[in-house]
């Protein structure tokens, strides 16, 4: 799981209106979450980041796993529409890579965990949360596998088992990325960005052998 990118503190409560109170909770249970998994966030933890107590937490979202879709789902819209704008803007097909890794890191910026409440391998199987969580799954990979596609079409490739190989390959690499940089909180979008260029650039470079062409 990732390491914490924020530092959530006990806010307190007190005389704060509903809806930021709710805001609180949802930030410091997105970031449980996120750093833990579904299997080992705690809710008395969650209650704690905020300073409010368990019994206040099941009385807004009731529970664990009703908390956590309440986290899902902006986390989800937030995200698959940044990959929807970015494969819809303009350019050549070789440059949206980089379009949609800089619209996910941008996206993620001052919350990195997020990725790991969309992306938890720990949710328990049949419920609720794992049935909104691969809807989102499903809907990316189906802009991932078109994206694909045009990117090995624009490079000559029309193998759909090419496509298809490739659509794994950039769905593990994003987690890979984004796992790094939750590592590494000095790394801005941009500098991720510009690094995730020079490693293409460098990639492409290399001979089925795997040395420098």
């Amino acid at each position: 799981m990732a390491t914490p990118s924020s530092n959530s503190a006990k806010a307190g409560t007190k005389g704060v209106p509903r809806q930021h109170r709710r805001r609180q909770m949802l930030e410091a249970a997105t970031e449980e979450f996120g750093t833990r998994g579904f299997a080992a966030a705690s809710l008395p933890a969650i209650a704690a980041r905020v300073g409010v107590t368990k019994t206040l937490l099941h009385q807004y979202f009731g529970t664990k796993e009703d908390l956590y879709v309440a986290c899902l789902v902006p986390v989800g819209d937030r995200l698959l529409e940044t990959v929807r704008a970015a494969m819809g803007e303009g350019g050549t097909a070789p440059h949206t890579p980089l379009r949609v890794l800089h619209g996910i890191f941008t996206a993620l910026e001052g919350q990195r965990e997020a990725w790991f409440v969309l992306y938890d391998t720990t949710l328990p199987p049949g419920g609720e949360a794992v049935r909104r969580a691969s809807e989102y799954w499903t809907a990316i990979d189906r802009l991932a596998a078109g994206g694909t596609a045009e990117l090995l079409s624009a490079a000559g490739s029309t193998d759909p088992l090419d496509a298809d190989a490739l659509k794994y390959v950039w769905r593990d690499l994003v987690a890979t990325l984004v796992r790094w940089w939750a590592k590494h909180p000095e790394q801005t979008p941009e500098a991720m960005t510009q690094r995730c260029a020079r490693l293409f650039a460098a990639a492409t470079t290399l001979t089925p052998d795997g040395r420098s062409g």
